[in-house]
Parts: structure tokens; C-alpha cells; sequence
């Protein structure tokens, strides 16, 4: 009975030992693909601030950002909308900081008026 119990175990051991190298090469595929989609989201945000280098003069580059830091939104907004304008050729030169204000205006949400009484 013995050699009943070692033969057991030792099927037990190597279907253990199957399972956990399966594990491991699942895992090693996840992350595989999570460095790939890692690489591919760093090529296009690459492409994105390459596209906003060209038609943006450093001043509107300069805004944009602080923008950026303040509404991520409205940022994300702006430079798509740019980027799209760009990919359709509709933009002939570089967009100063005047043109960048109007397209903020017309993209940002209005400003909400708090006004405060005293009794």
C-alpha cells in the first residue's frame, strides 16, 4: 500500500507542479500584454504632445498646460478638438494664445456667479 500512496503523491506533485507552471505563464502573458498596451499608450500620448508642439506656439503650449493642471477636462477637450482641426487641415498656422483663449471660451462650461447677501 505503500507504493499505492508514493504513486498518488507523486501525481498529486506533478499535477501541482503543472498547474503552477501554468500559472506562471499566464501571468508572464498578462504582463507581457500589459507592457505592450503600456507601449502603445506612450507612443500616442508621444504622437499627441508631438501634433500640440507643432500647432501650438510656446505660449499656447505654456496655457494649455496650466489649464491641464487646474480642468483636465476642458484640457482634454481642447486638444482633441485641436488635434482633430489639425487632422482635417484646417489649421493653416500656428494657434497663438488669443486664438487658444476664444476656443476656451467656447469650450469651457460659463463661469457660475455666487453672489452673497448680508441680512
Amino acid at each position: 500500500m505503500a507504493t499505492g500512496d508514493d504513486s498518488e503523491l507523486a501525481e498529486l506533485r506533478r499535477r501541482r507542479l503543472r498547474q503552477l507552471q501554468d500559472m506562471q505563464a499566464s501571468e508572464a502573458a498578462n504582463a507581457q500584454m500589459y507592457a505592450a498596451q503600456e507601449a502603445e499608450m506612450a507612443r500616442r500620448d508621444q504622437e499627441r504632445s508631438e501634433i500640440l508642439r507643432r500647432i501650438l506656439t510656446p505660449e499656447a503650449r505654456e496655457r494649455l498646460a496650466r489649464i491641464r493642471l487646474a480642468k483636465p477636462d476642458v484640457a482634454g477637450a481642447v486638444e482633441q478638438q485641436l488635434i482633430a482641426l489639425a487632422a482635417s487641415g484646417r489649421i493653416q498656422r500656428a494657434i497663438d494664445d488669443v486664438t487658444l483663449k476664444a476656443l476656451l471660451e467656447r469650450i469651457a462650461p460659463e463661469k457660475r456667479e455666487i453672489r452673497i447677501t448680508r441680512r
